[in-house]
């Protein structure tokens, strides 16, 4: 059983020689098979396109869960620009199915992943700091964990993900909640510029200043084009305080006090992530607790501190190190699932109750027929201010007050569940959230985070009354809707 998989997974590089991006497929026939072969004689050679067999063919199409992965007829890597403007160009005059992949951490099937062209984008790695003007650029290519990295030694970090290989596009264009959160916003709040080629080719730098695709690309994903870079702000960074603390069954009852205890709290330097992992002996609680100096003040995780603990690795040290022992949250090899997402106003009694039963109640449904099951609810009490460090944005849709995410995480192996397991995960949800109502929360219409959604999750539920404008902004940059042959949330 695999332990609290979730809080927030690949990339094995195999590189072939430069000269093999025009081979053209010779293998059985495909009904795609034509545009890997247009595609493969018109990019340059810094791109690659691969066909099935090749190492690279596999990873380009590997994802955390392999039931959100597919094959597709071919890879191409582009390597510059101009490469992705003439890969757009013939998917879009051919009209063939294609998914564009960073990191590969999407749970939903088809989001990244195609029977068509899998455009994989992991050559944009590039990480360029500038001080002066206290930005980075980065790849979409990369994950999170080569960004922090290649800041430890600067004294500045980013906004970014909470999970090792978890990749920098998804999170910078879907929100993108972070350790840092309480104190600078989203991942989203904390962006100058993306550089975007629009389906039409064409190349852009977008900035607050063109308003329409400011509010459309964060938390709109990959619906007006192909982002190549990403232009992030830096904030100062000096040694943290933290680490992950895990807790017996029979301390579920004090642990749950804990994390309503702590919500009282309003040091914006700290942050929880707390977690229910369900056992066959229970419904086993952990943290992972994080204060962004060296030592928190007293009184900020008191309550966590004071229960008698299973394992504890919370120490003071670099960022990097921190996040680093975060690998244990990784997918194992083979591993099915899917996510979903209840958004709270606060973690009260009665709704912390509700997830621990749903997840009793579930954990032994779904044990019962697959062993090797994992489940993890993710509690993430953030401050009430969250939402106020952004302007206006497709996510949230409300800025107004803080929702709070709550992810879950289901695990298993056995492909013949995959409908059950979504259909039982969804009821899951709506208990809970029902719950929620019931104890005076006005949740009944709020937008789960997009990046947890289940993949049946409707669009107005997500985008609320910003859906008409994402609608319009999509049509005048994509007339053609050549990034609708592509998987997500489509406007």
């Amino acid at each position: 059983m695999i332990s609290a998989t979730f809080l927030f997974c690949a990339l094995a590089l195999f590189s072939l020689a430069p000269s093999e991006a025009k081979t053209v497929n010779t293998r059985g026939p495909s009904e795609f098979e034509s545009t890997c072969n247009a595609i493969a004689a018109a990019v340059s050679n810094s791109s690659q396109v691969f066909f099935p067999g090749s190492p690279q063919y596999a990873s380009d199409n590997h994802h955390m869960y392999i039931s959100s992965s597919a094959a597709s007829a071919c890879s191409v890597e582009p390597g510059s620009v101009k490469d992705v403007s003439t890969i757009l160009g013939i998917l879009g005059s051919t009209r063939t199915p294609f998914a564009v992949k960073g990191g590969g951490h999407a749970t939903n099937p088809g989001f990244s992943s195609t029977n068509g062209v899998e455009v994989a984008m992991a050559r944009f790695n590039d990480i360029s700091v500038n001080a002066t003007a206290g930005t980075v650029d980065v790849g979409p290519g990369l994950v999170w964990d080569d960004v922090y990295k290649a800041l430890n030694s600067t004294g500045f970090n980013v906004v970014g993900g909470r999970v090792p290989t978890v990749g920098v596009a998804g999170v910078a264009l879907g929100g993108g909640y972070s350790f840092m959160s309480n104190q600078y916003g989203l991942a989203i709040d904390n962006i100058e510029a993306f550089e975007l080629v629009f389906p039409n080719g064409t190349t852009t730098s977008v900035t607050s200043e063109n308003a329409d695709l400011w509010f459309a690309l964060r938390g709109g994903f990959n619906n007006f084009g192909i982002v190549t870079k990403f232009t992030l702000n830096l904030h100062p960074q000096g040694e943290i305080w933290g680490g992950v603390v895990r807790y017996a069954p029979d301390q579920l009852a004090v642990f749950k006090a804990a994390v309503v205890k702590y919500q009282q709290n309003k040091d914006i330097k700290a942050a929880v992530a707390a977690s229910l992992s369900y056992t066959p002996e229970g419904v086993v609680p952990g943290a992972i607790l994080f204060y962004d100096g060296s030592t928190p003040p007293p009184g900020v995780f008191d309550e966590f501190l004071a229960i008698p603990t299973n394992q504890s690795d919370v120490s003071t040290r670099p960022f990097v190190n921190f996040f680093s022992t975060l690998s244990f949250l990784n997918v194992p090899p083979s591993t099915r699932g899917f996510y979903s997402g209840i958004p709270v106003t606060q973690y009260s009694p009665v709704v912390l109750n509700s997830l621990a039963n749903q997840t009793q109640f579930w954990g032994n449904k779904w044990s019962a027929l697959d062993e090797s099951l994992s489940f993890t609810v993710v509690i993430e009490p953030f401050e009430s201010g969250i939402f106020s460090h952004g302007s206006g944005s497709a996510y949230p849709p409300d800025r107004s007050h803080a929702v709070l995410p709550t992810g879950l995480n289901l695990g298993y192996t056995n492909a013949s569940l995959d409908g059950f397991m979504a259909k039982s995960l969804r009821e899951f949800t709506d208990t809970v959230q029902a719950a929620a109502v019931a104890d005076g929360q006005n949740v009944s219409d709020a937008a789960p985070y997009v990046n947890y959604a289940l993949f049946d999750t409707p669009l107005e539920t997500m985008y609320g009354a910003g859906l008409p404008r994402l609608h319009s902004i999509k049509k005048s940059v994509d007339p053609d809707n050549v990034m609708g042959l592509a998987g997500g949330w489509k406007f």
